[in-house]
């Protein structure tokens, strides 16, 4: 019976990093379905965009951030334009956030001159790899110097740091 114990244990222990293990978020265009991971842009007008990117699950928040303000900076330089502003960010989240949760519950029943009480106690962890995010900015393309804007990105920059470190499909 002793050697069941590490052998239970073993078998936990993979089932965890099964579960902790997701697939990067791919830096590529959208495809098929609405909520597709991948980015995608719709033009506003000349020099105006809506870029999307929609991560998969597990993704950081801060990755899929940083994918948008990329294909933001790749269509600027395709237009021919030097730098971008954000002019609006929205995030959304889907799916349930993990953590553990706990139930209380009890009930009682009485059978003739017999009653009985009970109290249970309930767990559950979520072992799912995490929401998932996706960010939307509006950009406005510029020429010339970058200006002084906390908004503002330069983006043969952008491209540059953020672009370097990518997992492309």
């Amino acid at each position: 019976m002793k050697t069941a114990h590490p052998l239970i244990a073993a078998t936990l222990a993979g089932l965890l990093l099964a579960a902790c293990a997701t697939a990067p978020t791919l830096y590529r265009a959208a495809e098929g379905a609405p909520n597709a991971v991948g980015y995608s842009e719709y033009r506003l007008e000349a020099g105006r965009y809506r870029v999307t990117f929609q991560g998969g699950a597990g993704a950081s928040e801060a990755q899929i951030a940083d994918y948008a303000l990329l294909r933001a900076a790749e269509l600027a330089l395709r237009d021919g334009y030097d730098w971008f502003r954000v002019a609006d960010r929205a995030t959304t989240v889907a799916g349930e956030a993990s953590g553990p949760r706990f139930s209380l519950g009890g009930g009682s029943a009485s059978f003739g001159r017999h009653s009985s009480v009970g109290v249970g106690l309930g767990t559950s962890f979520n072992l799912g790899p995490g929401p998932s995010f996706a960010r939307s900015i509006e950009v406005v393309f510029g020429r010339g110097p970058t200006p002084r804007d906390r908004d503002a990105y330069d983006a043969r920059e952008i491209v540059k740091t953020i672009g370097y470190g990518r997992q492309r499909a």
